[in-house]
């Protein structure tokens, strides 16, 4: 409600506002007076426009350049001027569309022509007139409207966009979290199982050790199940801390080499030989940390799956690639292992995968086999800015209106260019010198004045200024005195009898405009 009267208020404002010129140009006598009917009709067609500029401003803006256009062709008015240029701002604000607008110019253009085609005036310069207060008073307020309306999308475009980020930012935050969640399970899994299968491992080799006590052998036996059950409690709760995420949670540095780790398992009883490692520095790169894990959970299956099978790990890295293959045999007599959770080389397949590499692990010739291959690391990857997107249609919207303004601008400068053009044409070529005016003679037939005569005459003469009324049945052509150009100059008429001879019946000097008593002066001046 308060909103409603707000607008109501700013609407009777405007009104009152445009209303104030229309009675000022009358009281001050501004122009040739109106009636009071054609002024309540102008502020009331005003009126209809502010109420409806909101909800159709190319019919408000019509309605606004109605009164101007009936009180001069060429729409250019002082009481109607100022309402004209702020309907079209306002039409260029609140209209989302182009089509309409343009329309409303068409539709004045063509009524404004048409209006000056069957006035007795001057064709070309009232067009002139018409075409500059359509531009300039019209298009150039619309396309500052447009202009913004546009700013205004933009900014609110941008605090939307403003806003998106921050809720992407807290959800890259939460992914985090998630993320760290993720590392920390792949690190209790990876690093915390490997142990777990070591002591199994040292304990089954102390089970069989020769020259033990049975309660020593038992005791043994009773250690190595509580580490396998350990681990296999350990992969449930993995299971249940990990979050399942299409971007695996990058891993922290391993602490020690691939050669390291090798020789750590093989002190702990499990028969594993190195054919090669890749070398590695202070700051290991993510191929070097992933090649890694690959071992670790490749031996720690090993140990847990084919206890005393020999174990072969192939490590090899060049300027390309680095490749793993982590390959142990099953003793002839050993049973079937029982397949385990598989969450380990999961999350391995996912990290190899999502750096461009391969993975594979799977039966091989009655043993068992994992291998990677990861590429070298490229150039880094390149994106754009995230505000690209709203950059570059802030970019195109202003170029679109920069070139709306400059497409007005030639365009109104070719049409009054043109208009100037044959306005100035027609007056130069309508001009009868004052010794050629003082040499022709009442009674003379047109045949014997028509050389001397110019190409054109005038279409609309001062009329009113003329000292005497013209004379009845009788055709009278109106010339200019001097070809000076936007002031006002004398004007001569001639009058041809309606006859056979068409004779000169009567010649007058239509005096400028104020010097009607020098008119008799200069008459005697051009006849000397």
């Amino acid at each position: 409600m308060e909103d409603r009267r707000r607008t109501l208020l700013v609407e009777l404002s405007l009104w009152g506002a445009l209303a104030v010129p229309v009675l000022a140009v009358e009281w001050l006598h501004l122009h040739e007076p109106d009636s009071t009917w054609q002024q309540l009709t102008g502020i009331a067609a005003l009126g209809a426009a502010t109420a409806l500029h909101r909800r159709l401003p190319a019919t408000a803006f019509l309605l606004a350049a109605a009164p101007g256009l009936a009180v001069a062709s060429s729409l250019f008015t002082l009481s109607y001027g100022g309402a004209l240029a702020v309907f079209a701002y306002l039409m260029g604000l609140r209209s989302p569309a182009v089509r309409p607008s343009l329309l409303a110019f068409g539709a004045l253009a063509v009524a404004g022509t048409v209006k000056i085609s069957v006035r007795q005036v001057d064709p070309a310069a009232e067009w002139l007139v018409l075409m500059g207060t359509l531009l300039f008073g019209a298009v150039f307020p619309w396309l500052i409207g447009r202009y913004w309306r546009q700013s205004g999308e933009l900014t609110a475009a941008g605090w939307a966009r403003a806003e998106q980020l921050e809720r992407e930012h807290r959800i890259v935050a939460d992914r985090a979290r998630l993320r760290e969640r993720a590392r920390i399970a792949q690190d209790m899994h990876d690093s915390l199982g490997h142990e777990l299968s070591l002591i199994a491992l040292r304990a089954g080799a102390l089970q069989v050790a020769p020259g033990l006590a049975d309660q020593h052998r038992d005791a043994a036996a009773d250690l190595r199940s509580a580490a396998s059950d350990a681990t296999d409690r350990l992969h449930g709760i993995i299971g249940l801390l990990r979050e399942e995420d299409d971007e695996q949670a990058p891993l922290a540095p391993p602490g020690e080499t691939v050669a390291e780790l090798v020789e750590r398992a093989a002190e702990s009883g499990l028969p594993v030989h190195l054919v090669s490692a890749p070398g590695t520095d202070d700051n290991p790169r993510t191929e070097d940390r992933t090649v890694y894990r690959v071992v670790q959970e490749a031996l720690t299956n090993a140990a847990k799956y084919a206890p005393g099978a020999p174990v072969t790990v192939e490590a090899r890295q060049d300027a390309t690639a680095a490749t793993v293959i982590v390959t142990n045999a099953r003793p002839a007599d050993a049973p079937a292992a029982p397949s385990g959770s598989g969450t380990g080389l999961l999350g391995l397949r996912a990290r190899i995968t999502a750096l461009g590499g391969s993975f594979d692990a799977g039966p091989h010739e009655g043993g068992f086999r994992v291998s990677a291959r990861l590429p070298a690391p490229g150039a880094p990857l390149g994106g754009t800015p995230v505000d690209a997107g709203f950059g570059h249609a802030r970019r195109t919207a202003r170029r679109r209106v920069g070139l709306a303004f400059g497409a007005a601008a030639v365009a109104g400068t070719v049409l009054i260019g043109g208009a100037f053009t044959w306005y100035a044409y027609t007056k130069t070529h309508a001009v009868l010198t004052p010794q050629a005016y003082a040499q022709l003679r009442v009674g003379a037939p047109l045949a014997d004045v028509e050389s001397r005569l110019p190409e054109r005459t005038i279409s609309d003469p001062p009329v009113e200024r003329a000292p005497t009324p013209p004379p009845a049945h009788a055709d009278c052509r109106y010339y200019r005195a001097s070809g000076e150009l936007f002031v006002s100059v004398e004007h001569f008429r001639l009058c041809f009898a309606d006859d056979t001879a068409h004779t000169l019946v009567d010649k007058a000097v239509i005096p400028k405009a104020g010097t009607a008593d020098q008119v008799k002066e200069e008459e005697r001046e051009w006849a000397r």
